[in-house]
């Protein structure tokens, strides 16, 4: 299993930033997905982006979260 913790608390705790899947940004949350049944994969949250990656950690999806004009 992924230990998100190890992971990725560090980029909370901290000034560092993300480098993934073309996106450079501060780190705001991440956590697991589901399909309420089991689980299928984990989101990262960042300033403008919400990355999603199965459990083979493989980006499977990235969506801008900023309002148009704003994006980074």
């Amino acid at each position: 299993m992924i230990n998100l913790h190890q992971k990725y608390n560090h980029y909370l705790k901290t000034d560092k930033i993300l480098d993934e899947g073309g996106v450079h940004e501060k780190v705001i949350t991440y956590g697991w997905t589901d399909d309420g049944k089991e689980l299928t994969g984990y989101y990262v949250l960042t300033e403008c982006h919400a990355l999603y990656y199965n459990l083979k950690e493989e980006l499977i999806d990235k969506e801008n979260r900023c309002p148009t004009g704003t994006r980074r």
